[in-house]
C-alpha cells in the first residue's frame, strides 16, 4: 500500500512538474489593444486593412461601435466614445481650438485628379453648368464645418460670388442622390464610395467638377485622428496602427481594381458604381495641407490668428516612416 501511495505521489509530482514546465515554456499570450471605430458607408483604410487580414495577427484591431453620423464622429472622439476616426482636417482643428483632446496621427486619403476627394453633381436637366450658377442654390453636403462647406464657399468667393446666398442641407453621402432627384437640392456633393453610383448614373446625374478641379487637391486630405487618452494609454498600438494604415495605403494605390472590389463587396455596391480614394503611401501628415485649413478657418472667422499651433493639431511622432 505504501509503495502504491509513493508511486501515485511520484506520478502526480511528475505531471505537475510537466505542466509547470509547459506553462513556463509557452509564450505569453499577445496583448490585443482594441480601439472603438465607427461604421458608415465610406471608402476607408481601416475597413480595407480589415478585409485584407492585416489586423489578424496584429496587437491592435478595431472594435466596431455601430453606425455613427458623420457630424457626430469628432464629438464622439472628443468624448471618448470613439478612439479613432477619419474625418476632415477642419473639423479636427475646430475641435482642438475648442479644447478637445484629439490629435491627427496619420495622413489618410489624398485628392488626385483621377480619384478626387469629392464630386459635385446636378440633375441632367439642371441649368447649372458652373460655380457661377451656384448663388441662391441649395447644396446637399454630408456635414457642416468640413470640406463640402468651406471649399465650396471659397470657390464662390474666388469667382466673385456671395457664399452667404447658398443654402446647405445635410444627409449621408450614400443618400445624397434622393433629395437631388426630388429637387430638394440643386447640387449634391458626394464622396467615395457613394460618388461612384452618381457617376455611373448618367441618365439622372451630371458631374460638374471635383475638389481637385478647384484647388489641385490641397484641401482634400482626410486624415486619421485619435483621442488623447487612447494615445497616452496605447502609444505602441498607434504606432502599429500607423504601420498597418501605411501598408494598406500602398496596397490600395498599387491594386486599385482589387481594392475597389473589396469595398464594393463590403457595402453591397456594384463594382462599376464604387469609386475610391488614393492614400498617402507612408501616411506621414504633410504640413501644407494642415496649414491650408488653419488659414481657411481664420478666413471664415472660425479661428483667431495664432489661436492654434500646428503641433497641437497633428503629430508624425508615431509614424516609423517619418524622417526617413
Amino acid at each position: 500500500m505504501k509503495v502504491k501511495k509513493i508511486v501515485s505521489f511520484a506520478l502526480c509530482f511528475l505531471l505537475l512538474l510537466s505542466a509547470t514546465s509547459a506553462a513556463l515554456a509557452a509564450p505569453a499570450a499577445k496583448e490585443i489593444v482594441e480601439f472603438n471605430y465607427p461604421e458608415w458607408v465610406y471608402y476607408d483604410l481601416i475597413y480595407l486593412a480589415d478585409d485584407l487580414g492585416y489586423f489578424r495577427d496584429a496587437g491592435v484591431r478595431p472594435r466596431y461601435a455601430g453606425e455613427i453620423a458623420a457630424g457626430q464622429m469628432i464629438p464622439s472622439l472628443a468624448s471618448g466614445n470613439l478612439d479613432v476616426v477619419t474625418r476632415h482636417t477642419p473639423l479636427v482643428i475646430a475641435a482642438v481650438a475648442s479644447g478637445a483632446d484629439i490629435t491627427i496621427f496619420a495622413a489618410g486619403s489624398r485628392s488626385t485628379e483621377k480619384n478626387p476627394h469629392m464630386k459635385y453633381f446636378v440633375r441632367t436637366d439642371s441649368t447649372i453648368t458652373s460655380v457661377k450658377d451656384f448663388e441662391g442654390k441649395t447644396l446637399g453636403i454630408n456635414s457642416f464645418g468640413a470640406c463640402s462647406e468651406y471649399v465650396t464657399k471659397k470657390y464662390l468667393l474666388d469667382n466673385g460670388l456671395d457664399p452667404a446666398s447658398l443654402k446647405m442641407t445635410t444627409a449621408p453621402d450614400s443618400q445624397q442622390e434622393v433629395p437631388l432627384l426630388r429637387g430638394d437640392t440643386d447640387v449634391a456633393i458626394i464622396h467615395p464610395l457613394a460618388s461612384g453610383r452618381a457617376s455611373a448614373n448618367t441618365k439622372d446625374f451630371r458631374l460638374l467638377f471635383s475638389d481637385y478641379n478647384i484647388d489641385g487637391g490641397l484641401s482634400g486630405m482626410c486624415p486619421y485622428s485619435v483621442s488623447g487618452k487612447f494615445l497616452r494609454d496605447h502609444p505602441a498600438a498607434i504606432t502599429e496602427l500607423t504601420e498597418i494604415l501605411s501598408k494598406a495605403s500602398r496596397w490600395n494605390n498599387e491594386h486599385p481594381e482589387e481594392a475597389r472590389a473589396l469595398m464594393a463587396k463590403r457595402f453591397g455596391f456594384k463594382l462599376e458604381e464604387a469609386e475610391m480614394f488614393e492614400f498617402y503611401p507612408d501616411q506621414v501628415v504633410p504640413v501644407p495641407e494642415i496649414q491650408y485649413w488653419v488659414d481657411r478657418l481664420v478666413a471664415e472667422k472660425k479661428l483667431a490668428e495664432g489661436q492654434v499651433a500646428l503641433e497641437q493639431i497633428f503629430t508624425n511622432r508615431y509614424n516609423p516612416a517619418y524622417g526617413k
